[in-house]
C-alpha cells in the first residue's frame, strides 16, 4: 500500500494495519455476500425449497384425485337413482309395498369443521358429504332388496291375500259408476267416490276378492252411511269393503277364501237403487278396485270396465 506525501512529493510505502485490511475486505466480500443472499432467497421464494416442492406436488395430485373421484361418484349417483326407481315404480309395486322413505336415504349430516379456513375446504367437505349420501343410499337400498328378497319368497301366500276379481260375478252386474269426483244422489253435492258402484238384481252373491279375515260384518262403527257392509283384511297392507249389503253370509273373525260369498247385493244405507259399493283400501288409502279386476277379464272386458269407471256420472251411493 503507497500514500503520497506532498512535503517529498513522493510515493512512500505504508505498512496496511489489520482494520485497514479487514475494512477492505469487508468493502469487498459485503456486497457480494448480500447479492448471492437476495438471489438465493428470489429463487427459494420462487421455486421453493426440495421439500416446498414435494408438498406441491402432493397437494396437486390430492386435488386430482379429489376431481376424479367426484366424476366416479356422479356416474355411481345416476346408476343408483336409476336402481331406486325402479325399486319404488317396479319391484315395491309388484308385491304392493310402500316406496322406500326419503328421509331413510338421506344422512343427518357429519362435523366438518376441522377443514373450516383451508385453502381446499370447499372440494374436501363436497366430497366427504357426497361419499356419506353415496353409503346412506346405498345401505337403504340394501335393506329394500333384502325385503323385495322376503316378499318373492312368499309371493304365493301374497298373490292370493291380493284383491284380484271383482265382487260380483261379471255377467251378473254392470258397471254404473267409477272411482273419483262422483255426484251424490241423496246428499246432492259432488264428493269422492272411494269405489265403485256395481249394480245388479237383489240378492246377487257378493264375493270375497282374495284370501283374509272378516272385520266388520253388518252395520260397522263408523260406517253408517254404508249399511249393512262387511270389511276384510286381506293382510300385506289390503283391505276390501262390501257395503249396501242386503245381508251377511260371514262373521267377524272368519277366514274367507277368495270367492268366498261373504253377502248378497242390497241397497241400504245412504243408497239408491240396488248395488254393491265396493273398495279396495291399499297401505290405508283407498285406491281405484278397478286396478284389481285382473284375474277373471278378458283384455277386452277389463277394457270395457276401465271405461265405464272413467265415466262422469251420479253415483248411487
Amino acid at each position: 500500500m503507497y500514500r503520497f506525501n506532498p512535503h517529498t512529493l513522493s510515493y512512500e510505502r505504508v505498512e496496511a494495519t489489520w482494520r485497514d485490511r479487514l475494512r477492505r475486505a469487508v468493502t469487498t466480500v459485503l456486497p457480494g455476500v448480500v447479492a448471492g443472499v437476495g438471489v438465493a432467497f428470489a429463487v427459494g421464494s420462487w421455486l421453493g425449497s426440495p421439500q416446498e416442492r414435494m408438498l406441491r406436488a402432493d397437494v396437486r395430485e390430492c386435488h386430482h384425485a379429489l376431481e376424479v373421484l367426484n366424476r366416479d361418484m356422479d356416474r355411481a349417483e345416476k346408476v343408483l337413482a336409476d336402481i331406486e326407481e325402479r325399486d319404488s315404480t317396479v319391484y315395491r309395486t309388484i308385491f304392493g309395498a310402500k316406496p322406500v322413505p326419503e328421509e331413510r336415504r338421506r344422512t343427518t349430516g357429519g362435523d366438518y369443521s376441522r377443514w373450516e379456513g383451508r385453502a381446499s375446504s370447499s372440494l374436501i367437505v363436497g366430497t366427504m358429504q357426497r361419499v356419506e349420501e353415496l353409503e346412506q343410499r346405498l345401505y337403504a337400498q340394501s335393506l329394500s332388496l333384502d325385503e323385495i328378497h322376503r316378499m318373492a319368497g312368499t309371493k304365493k301366500e301374497r298373490m292370493a291375500h291380493m284383491p284380484a276379481i271383482m265382487p260380483i260375478s261379471k255377467v251378473n252386474c254392470r258397471m254404473v259408476s267409477g272411482y273419483g269426483m262422483r255426484y251424490h244422489p241423496i246428499l246432492h253435492y259432488r264428493r269422492m267416490h272411494t269405489g265403485v258402484d256395481l249394480s245388479a238384481q237383489p240378492g246377487t252373491p257378493v264375493h270375497a276378492t282374495a284370501d283374509g279375515r272378516v272385520t266388520t260384518a253388518g252395520r260397522g262403527a263408523g260406517l253408517g252411511g254404508y249399511g249393512v257392509c262387511v270389511v276384510v283384511d286381506h293382510g300385506y297392507g289390503f283391505k276390501t269393503l262390501y257395503a249396501h249389503l242386503q245381508d251377511v253370509k260371514v262373521r267377524e273373525g272368519e277366514k274367507v277364501k277368495r270367492g268366498t260369498v261373504v253377502g248378497t247385493v242390497g241397497r241400504t244405507g245412504l243408497s239408491q237403487g240396488y248395488h254393491l259399493h265396493y273398495e279396495v283400501i291399499q297401505n290405508g288409502q283407498k285406491v281405484n278396485p278397478v286396478y284389481y279386476f285382473f284375474n277373471d277379464l278378458t283384455p277386452e272386458e277389463y277394457d270395457e270396465v276401465l271405461e265405464a269407471s272413467y265415466a262422469e256420472n251420479q253415483c248411487l251411493s
